[in-house]
């Protein structure tokens, strides 16, 4: 039937998302930030639960401090 996922396809993504939930759970604990959140929303779509808490939570893109001569 046309629309149907397979089965190995559904086992793909439900694959990504734990993973993607687990990563974000364990580094989110490790940071002391709000990891059950992250845990919950990273099983609901992926990359973007994970972009999220790499720009917002880790703060990756912030300028660094300008050094004083």
């Amino acid at each position: 039937m046309k629309g149907e996922l397979s089965f190995p396809i559904i086992l793909l993504v439900a694959l990504i998302l734990l993973t993607q939930s687990i990563f974000l759970f364990w580094h989110a604990r490790k940071h002391n930030h709000n990891y059950w959140l992250w845990g919950i929303v990273g099983l609901i779509q992926a990359p973007m639960p994970t972009l999220f808490y790499l720009i917002f939570a880790r703060k990756v893109l912030k300028k660094k401090p300008q050094e004083k001569n």
